[in-house]
């Protein structure tokens, strides 16, 4: 297929506008690619890009978005394109989301040299939020990640919430297993483990589970349902930062896998496709390997409600988003059907599936059920208001604060989410407990610079699930704006707010990891040679990503080799995202508190 690209020169002033051409377009969308040429050496770029009419969202690679309204994008290099020698080109492929039933609109671009130019001054005109224009003339724009972002009749954010939970998805549409839509917003991903399944039952699709190419379902389940309860709860948030159609398109990947995983009539559940230890021999792109990627499942004599129970979860949430959102009923319907069945299988065999599916002990070996159960029968109760779950619910909530929110440790989440649905103010304390242990002076320890620190493995993902935990409390009227400022606390600091200035997401902003334990975004596309050690940063970037994070001193090496602080999972973005989309709620509706101040 011949691919169509507008084909800009990079000069030393603003050259004139070039017609962008689409290479494919879809009903909601279209893609193709944009050439810079340098007619002389280029130190720093940026480029406009424009469209005739209103668009719902760009998605660019090989460049940052740095101020945007719904027509106009100004996007400028990343820290490894900005050089151009003489004569050399970059190819830049774009992404045009549209609203449901929208054609792409005509499309213009043009470049110009920049040199240390500061971004947070770019374009003038009025500063606007949630992609929204106003006024004449000049183009309105959103500016920059840091600073204080403001809002249209909002609160001003020290970052750029909206931008960074943007980037959040497109982590997940990079963690894609299976045969990938036209759509596919990752550039350097393709097709991969089509073949996964079991005895021809099809078991393709899913997310990989972190920098390998497991398929784990606990995790995988939990962090699809924390991402669907956040979706619920803050659903004005993905809405002002115009990622609603993007987290539908997101979210929906997962659940149709998890469908494939269930099968009723065989009371059979798929709970790992992949072998960990095989897996983990082999530094590659998923697109090629090649191995043996065995299934592993549970059943009546092989139980496991904690994995039974997290995918109830998901699947309920599911067929609420997809109801209540997404507007797709007869999809929400199967959803909520499969999830009653397993709900079901889940209650009449209980157990731990790693008791069992021993092949995930060493991986994601659980300790527990009944918080997963119980966290099941609450998303069950919410979908469908029959009272026999809501008492499971009851019957199955464990007091006493918990540990933390993770993948083995729910607890949290069914205190609140029971206080959510009943009103009753003797789950309040379990929550205001958990919150307060992460705040200063509580039972976790803090970092020199103020990250709440729970445990070396994924330190920011606890940090940023217990600001999730916060963010869903204040919005439940618990303590608001002090917990929405520990909230900020902690996501400003995975942003920018520590030792090294540092977004610890990948892609956001101007300095963030480059080196990150994960081996798509670390092999080259043109090659099936993948060298893991190399020292050189990775040639795909992982957008979104958020790294394990720094030490108890806030240290931190940007190296491959060191996968406790530098590779990522899904569960690590899961409560991470759906803090962000709290904060931009909070902002929009101009309830967010001014920043705490950083400490380093």
């Amino acid at each position: 297929m011949t691919v169509l690209a507008a084909f800009l020169c990079l000069v030393g002033v603003a050259s004139a506008s070039v017609s962008v051409p689409y290479s494919a377009q879809w009903t909601g969308g279209g893609k193709g690619e944009i050439t810079l040429h340098a007619s002389h050496n280029i130190s720093g770029w940026r480029m406009h890009i424009v469209f005739d009419s209103d668009i719902a969202n760009l998605e660019i690679w090989d460049g940052f978005i740095v101020a945007y309204n719904q027509r106009e994008y100004i996007i400028v290099n990343t820290s490894l394109n900005g050089v151009i020698p003489e004569g050399q080109s970059l190819t830049v492929p774009y992404v045009v989301r549209m609203k449901d039933g929208e054609t792409d609109p005509p499309m213009t671009a043009f470049v110009e040299g920049m040199n240390d130019t500061d971004i947070n001054n770019m374009d003038g005109g009025s500063v606007v939020g949630g992609g929204t224009q106003t006024g004449t003339g000049s183009t309105g724009v959103t500016t920059g990640t840091g600073g204080n972002q403001p809002m249209t009749g909002g609160s001003p954010m020290k970052y750029d919430y909206r931008e960074a939970l943007k980037l959040s998805i497109l982590f997940y549409d990079a963690q894609r297993s299976g045969r990938l839509p036209s759509n596919n917003p990752i550039p350097w991903r393709g097709d991969s483990a089509v073949s996964d399944g079991d005895n021809g039952h099809d078991l393709s699709g899913g997310w990989y589970d972190a920098g390998d190419h497991v398929k784990f379902n606990l995790p995988m389940a939990y962090s699809t349902w924390v991402l669907g309860w956040g979706f619920l709860k803050f659903k004005e948030g993905y809405q002002s930062a115009g990622q609603v159609n993007m987290m539908c398109d997101s979210i929906k990947w997962p659940l149709d896998y998890f469908l494939k995983c269930w099968i009723p009539g065989e009371q059979t559940l798929y709970v790992q496709v992949g072998d960990g230890n095989t897996d983990h021999g082999y530094w590659g792109r998923p697109e090629n390997m090649n191995m043996w990627r065995p299934a592993f499942k549970i059943n009546a004599g092989c139980p496991g409600s904690d994995v039974a129970g997290d995918t109830v979860s998901a699947l309920a949430a599911g067929s609420m988003i997809f109801s209540q959102i997404c507007g797709d009923t007869g999809y929400a319907s199967r959803l909520l059907d499969a999830a009653k069945s397993l709900y079901t299988f889940a209650k009449q065999h209980r157990g731990i599936y790693s008791n069992c599916v021993t092949q995930a002990k060493d991986f994601y070996g659980s300790t527990s059920e009944q918080d997963n159960m119980a966290v099941a029968a609450t998303f069950m109760f919410e979908a469908t208001k029959d009272q026999g779950y809501l008492n499971d619910a009851k019957g199955w909530h464990q007091a006493g604060v918990a540990w933390a929110l993770s993948w083995d440790d729910t607890k949290v989440a069914a205190d609140l989410r029971l206080y959510d649905l009943t009103k009753d103010s003797q789950y309040i304390g379990d929550v205001q407990g958990f919150v307060s242990s992460y705040m200063d002076g509580g039972s976790v320890a803090h970092t020199p610079c103020g990250l709440a620190f729970r445990d070396q493995w994924g330190a920011n993902r606890y940090a940023g699930n217990a600001a999730f935990m916060a963010t869903m409390a204040a919005a439940s009227g618990i303590n608001a704006d002090q917990y929405k400022k520990f909230a900020m606390s902690q996501i400003n600091y995975i942003l920018g707010d520590n030792k090294y200035h540092i977004s610890y997401e990948v892609g956001f902003g101007q300095n963030y990891p480059t080196h990150v334990h994960h081996r798509g975004s670390s092999c080259p596309t043109y090659t099936t040679s993948c060298d893991g050690n190399s020292g050189s940063p990775n040639p795909n970037l992982l957008k979104g990503a958020l790294v394990g994070g720094p030490d108890q001193g806030d240290n931190y090496e940007d190296r491959r080799s060191d996968y406790v602080k530098n590779e990522v999972a899904c569960d690590y973005n899961a409560g991470f995202q759906g803090a962000l989309a709290g904060l931009t709620m909070f902002a929009q509706n101009n309830n967010l508190p001014a920043a705490p101040g950083a400490r380093c």
